[in-house]
């Protein structure tokens, strides 16, 4: 059992190595829109 929870970690790690680049632009757009929603409501408010 603990074989396979190291296996399905160290695959999960190296999807997550591989795919780094794409989480953060992913990140990115995601707190941008945040950014702008939060904006958004503060210039409503005013």
């Amino acid at each position: 059992m603990q074989a396979v929870m190291q296996q399905g970690y160290e695959g999960l790690s190296l999807l997550v190595w591989l795919n780094w680049d794409r989480l953060f632009a992913l990140g990115t757009v995601v707190v941008g829109l945040l950014a702008g929603a939060f904006l958004g409501q503060a210039i409503v408010g005013l």
